[in-house]
C-alpha cells in the first residue's frame, strides 16, 4: 500500500507562518500553536509543505497496513483556519453546538478566525480529541 504523502519534516514552523500574508491569521495561527503545544506537551512540527502537528500515533489497519500521522494540527488555507479532529466530531457533539461559527469535514474544523468560536469550546475540543487517541492508539 502507498505511503503517507503528508509526512513530518524539520522545516521551520515559525519561519512557515511567518510567511503568512494576513496579520490576523498569522497572529491565530501563532495563538493556535501555543495552545495545541500547551494541551499536547509536543512542539509544533511542519507535516508536508503547510500543516503544523503535534505528537503522533501509529495506527494499523486490518488490511495490515500501518504508519503514523499527527496526534492533531492545523492548516491557514487561503479560505479558511483548518484544524484536524482526527478522530472526527460524533463524540463531541455537547461542545461542537457551544463552539461558535464553523464548518465541518471528516476530521476537519474550517474557521474563518479564532474569534469566531468560543475558545473554551475550542481547548476542550481539541483536549478531548487528544485524550481519545492516547486512549486508542500508541502515540508520541
Amino acid at each position: 500500500m502507498a505511503e503517507l504523502k503528508t509526512q513530518p519534516s524539520n522545516k521551520s514552523v515559525t519561519a512557515f507562518l511567518n510567511t503568512i500574508e494576513s496579520d490576523d491569521k498569522r497572529n491565530d495561527c501563532f495563538r493556535l500553536r501555543a495552545l495545541m503545544e500547551q494541551i499536547t506537551n509536543k512542539k509544533a512540527r511542519m507535516w508536508g509543505e503547510s500543516i503544523i502537528g503535534f505528537g503522533e500515533y501509529h495506527y494499523e489497519y486490518a488490511s495490515g497496513h500501518s504508519g503514523k500521522f499527527m496526534l492533531t494540527g492545523f492548516s491557514p488555507r487561503k479560505q479558511n483556519l483548518v484544524v484536524y479532529i482526527i478522530p472526527g466530531f460524533s463524540r463531541y457533539s455537547g461542545i461542537m453546538k457551544n463552539l461558535g461559527k464553523y464548518k465541518t469535514g471528516k476530521s476537519c474544523l474550517y474557521l474563518n478566525k479564532l474569534d469566531d468560536v468560543d475558545l473554551t469550546q475550542l481547548r476542550e475540543l481539541i483536549t478531548q480529541s487528544v485524550d481519545y487517541m492516547h486512549d486508542t492508539y500508541e502515540c508520541n
